[in-house]
């Protein structure tokens, strides 16, 4: 048992943030799970308030989740953990690492530059060259900036009824992310890191006629063994955002295997059900190791 005091930023009552605060409540005897919407920042005396308690004398904060729904108003949440962060306590994962992986587009980029191989993607704000791409293509993928387990996408496929499918798509999304709808073969894997550590990979199963495999469609989680190459390509891939703990989207297709993304929080639910690894635990173990220091 250690005296640390490490607290929980999530959504009270969610099933993998509860999971964390009791693998830390059993290691410190100390338990805060951090609600961001009644979070107070107050920069003349330098503090962040949360029911009482000042973020800032904590010794650490594990990021679990930022918000249900992602959207811009997101990355107002985490430059407020900066503050925490520039008073000394240990964020796990840094706010600056998880920012760039909250907008798709700059996932996106940064696994570009580094060298992943990807699906083809367009983006754009110009709904000709979205008709363009779509025809292109045959059937793609249109994805909101911010969104998680597939919620907004959609699959447009060409002919006559693409321009309106775009149009409509468009009216909530102006800058339109596109990628080229592949064949999965009904499954795609999330490969687990811990500090850049490769832990296991859990294939989710599609188990409706949806075109994606997110358990939110009713995708269902089961175990895969990678081969080093894979894992070798996930590690690279997750490398440049520095995380604490994250899980790489992977499919393989009949051309090799593409990386869709590196998550910013990483699944516990998958690595549970589908690994049988208890990711709450060793998230507990590894930040209360790195906040001791």
């Amino acid at each position: 048992m250690t005296n640390l005091k490490i607290g929980v930023v999530g959504i009270p009552g969610k099933w993998s943030t509860e999971a964390l605060a009791d693998a830390l409540e059993t290691r410190t005897g100390f338990r805060l799970v951090i609600d961001m919407s009644e979070v107070a920042l107050d920069l003349k005396k330098g503090s962040l308030m949360y029911q009482g308690q000042d973020l800032c004398t904590l010794d650490g904060l594990v990021i679990k989740k930022i918000s249900e729904i992602y959207s811009p108003h997101v990355l107002d949440r985490l430059e407020l953990l900066r503050l925490a962060e520039a008073r000394g306590v240990r964020v796990f994962s840094r706010p600056e690492s998880v920012l760039r992986l909250i907008d798709r587009l700059a996932c996106t980029v940064s696994l570009r530059a580094a060298g992943a191989p990807m699906p083809a993607t367009v983006i754009t704000e110009d709904v000709q060259a979205a008709l363009s791409t779509v025809e292109r293509f045959g059937a793609a993928v249109f994805k909101p900036l911010y969104s998680t387990k597939a919620r907004g996408m959609c699959v447009i496929e060409a002919g006559e009824g693409a321009p309106a499918a775009i149009a409509a798509f468009a009216s909530e999304n102006p800058m339109m992310y596109i990628q080229e709808k592949l064949d999965l073969s009904g499954q795609d894997l999330g490969m687990v890191f811990l500090a850049g550590n490769y832990l296991c990979t859990y294939a989710r199963v599609g188990q409706s006629d949806s075109w994606n495999t997110t358990v939110h469609s009713g995708g269902k989680y089961a175990p895969f063994t990678p081969d080093p190459d894979l894992i070798e390509l996930a590690r690279k891939a997750q490398a440049p955002f520095n995380l604490d703990f994250t899980t790489v989207d992977v499919a393989l297709t009949d051309t090799g295997p593409i990386i869709f993304e590196v998550s910013a929080f990483g699944g516990f639910r998958g690595a549970k059900e589908g690994c049988g690894l208890d990711a709450a635990a060793a998230v507990a173990d590894h930040v209360i190791a790195k906040a001791g220091k």
